[in-house]
């Protein structure tokens, strides 16, 4: 009886730029599924393509990760007993490995110019090299072995390819979408390793390495789906079939309208990030807005995510990291791809922001306070959490709160026009300093203590109710809108609200 083996996932992504939300929301379901299975998460950095290497890139992936909350086991920086790492580092590996296909005749060396290969597809439509072209191209498998010596020893540049044999069904077994078979013949002999970098290609690397740090569930996005058969004949020519990782293929995230995979230009396009954090082009110095910058709560980002192709089996929608980690299982994945409302993802900040305590979310408030020439200290803890309480309902980010909250903290300057026209009449003034006097006569400046005096006293004159209460909303808060309005005077004062008032007898025209 085969012994059950630890799970043990890898996400591995490229140092070539930001990490895509579509990449993160692949680290996240391979953390998830770690943790559900008590298994160990490994970040992998896959650097070989030293083209399109991007300083910074490696450092921004960290960063993401560690501020979504998707923690690693083992990894570049965490280190562990499998690494190193990062796959630049482990050159001597792959030669080893690439030399054990060549001696086993799994694989053979090619020395085809990129000259001869094109001319190789001008002169047969459709030109693949495999096992009805191979035998007419400059390889080990055609040239004398002592001439491929002499060939590498004088520097000619060559690749290893690997040696697919036609006519074979080859089977992936896909947890989310079951039994994938296509025919070997379809497969191209496929490039593992190049001479002129000394490097692998990914196809390479990636089974040697999930080979040797054990993994035992390969989780990544649905295009690679077409290598897996390729990686499937890999193992074997190893050896390694029988612990070789089950292959999980996870959907696209698609554009929010149209056809086809969600895209930067796409957030450009319709206002909303595309990448976890802030990320500034080091060639361009472009700069492109990051989730965590706009406001968003890394909670919310990970549920969000988490529901964008995967679903608990219920109705419910706000779920903790704990929560999601409990609940977490491919059966409930999609097969198809999930369209990126980023809208919902809004949605989900909101409910998240409505969770945090006043005296967290007044902490968060304080820069924004800053920016507004605001001191955060001409001002109690106590005072900015209860302002903030009072309107977080109605925001999605923490820096929409100052247009909610603002008139806490400045007076107004000016009145909304609108709003005067409508409510500020030719007897309002003398209203407003009645209504001074009410104030000023209260035993209690409590809420529910002065709302039905006031309300009392403007019974008591025949007044329109709500023109008098939006005229003193209007001098208040400078427009007619906010919270409650005695729950405002309450937290204002007697002389701030006294002084508004008066104020705008004195301003508003």
């Amino acid at each position: 009886m085969t012994q059950q083996r630890k799970v043990r996932v890898r996400f591995a992504p490229s140092p070539t730029g930001p990490l895509h939300i579509g990449g993160v929301r692949t680290a996240l379901y391979n953390y998830l599924f770690a943790r559900q299975t008590g298994g160990d998460m490994i970040l992998r950095i896959e650097d070989t393509d030293s083209q399109r290497f991007v300083p910074g890139a490696e450092d921004y992936i960290n960063e993401a990760l560690a501020w979504l909350g998707i923690k690693i086991d083992e990894g570049v920086r965490e280190g562990g007993a499998f690494g190193p790492y990062k796959q630049s580092e482990r050159r001597d590996i792959y030669r080893e490995h690439t030399r054990r296909l060549l001696d086993a005749g799994k694989a053979y060396i090619a020395f085809d110019t990129p000259a001869e290969l094109e001319a190789a597809r001008q002169a047969t439509p459709n030109f693949q090299y495999d096992a009805s072209t191979r035998m007419r191209m400059r390889n080990s498998l055609t040239i004398p072995a002592d001439e491929v010596e002499r060939m590498i020893a004088d520097g000619t540049p060559y690749v290893v390819r690997f040696k697919i044999e036609p006519g074979r069904d080859v089977t992936v077994d896909d947890l989310l979408r079951g039994k994938v078979t296509i025919n070997s013949s379809v497969l191209d002999d496929k490039v593992l390793y190049k001479s002129a970098d000394d490097l692998p290609t990914y196809h390479l690397a990636n089974i040697v390495d999930d080979h040797l740090m054990e993994v035992t569930h390969v989780i990544r996005g649905e295009e690679w789906l077409p290598s897996a058969p390729l990686h499937v004949l890999l193992y074997e020519a190893f050896g390694w079939q029988d612990t070789a990782p089950q292959f999980v293929h996870l959907p696209l995230l698609l554009k929010p309208d149209g056809k086809g995979k969600l895209s930067k230009r796409d957030g450009d396009r319709l206002g909303f990030p595309v990448f976890p954090l802030q990320w500034t082009d080091p060639s361009t110095g472009a700069i492109s807005t990051g989730y965590r910058e706009s406001g968003y709560l890394p909670e919310a980002v990970v549920n969000f995510l988490a529901l964008l192709g995967w679903n608990p089996g219920d109705d419910r929608e706000i779920m903790t990291m704990e929560e999601l980690i409990e609940s977490f299982a491919f059966d409930h994945c999609s097969r198809s791809g999930a369209r990126f409302d980023f809208e919902k993802g809004k949605w989900f900040n909101h409910k998240y922001l409505q969770m945090i305590p006043d005296e967290r979310l007044a902490e968060m408030f304080k820069p924004v306070m800053e920016t507004h020439g605001v001191n955060p200290a001409d001002f109690t803890d106590e005072y900015i959490a209860r302002a903030v309480g009072m309107v977080k309902s109605r925001v999605n980010f923490v820096s929409e709160l100052w247009d909610h909250a603002g008139f806490f903290f400045k007076a107004p300057e000016s009145y909304d026009e609108k709003a005067v026209r409508k409510r500020w009449s030719e007897q309002m003034p003398d209203i407003m300093r009645e209504l001074t006097g009410v104030l000023r006569g209260l035993s209690s400046w409590r809420s529910a203590d002065a709302e039905p005096v006031v309300l009392e006293w403007i019974a008591s004159k025949g007044y329109h109710l709500g023109n008098v209460m939006n005229a003193f909303r209007l001098t208040v808060v400078g427009e007619c809108k906010g919270p409650h309005m005695f729950d405002i005077t309450e937290l204002l004062g007697p002389d701030a609200t006294i002084a508004r008032i008066e104020r705008g007898i004195d301003n508003i025209k």
